[in-house]
């Protein structure tokens, strides 16, 4: 029975071609490469989560979760008249969320990495733009998370 090739392996092996078998990595680095695809994996995850509540929380309970996590940000008589933009505001969101998802539903690895880079940067830039105008929190929770996944979908 001939052996089986590990899932890793194996997905280098379609990546790369022939060029695999006649100068193969070591083991140690074919591992590498694939825990870091596991990790930027589970970073886009955890990020298209995120962008799931803000959906929710933009588009359902603006006027109830909104408030809390916005308290001192806008004035609470504001969240009322705001609604229907806040709504739009959750749709984007979860257009982000949507195109994570999808980046990890991708078969070809090559499609995988471009989809997440683009998706990745959007997050990013709608992090840094939140910072720079709403609230030097959105940095953290937004755009920071979007840095790391953008450095492991590249290691």
């Amino acid at each position: 029975m001939a052996p089986v090739e590990p899932p890793c392996r194996a997905a280098l092996r379609r990546l790369y071609g022939a060029a695999l078998r006649d100068s193969a990595p070591p083991f140690a680095k074919i591992y590498l490469h694939c825990k870091m695809n596991i990790i930027a994996q589970i970073i886009i995850a955890i990020i298209a989560l995120e962008h799931l509540y803000i959906l929710y929380m933009e588009m359902f309970a603006w006027e109830t979760l909104g408030k809390k996590t916005f308290k001192g940000a806008l004035p609470s008589e504001l969240f009322r008249p705001t609604k229907t933009l806040a709504a739009n505001q959750g749709l984007y969101n979860g257009f982000l969320s949507a195109g994570l998802i999808w980046s990890l539903l991708i078969s070809n690895p090559q499609w995988q990495i471009y989809v997440a880079v683009f998706f990745l940067t959007c997050v990013l830039i709608a992090g840094l733009y939140g910072a720079f105008t709403a609230s030097k929190k959105i940095f953290f929770v937004q755009a920071l998370p979007a840095l790391i996944g953008l450095i492991a979908v590249h290691l």
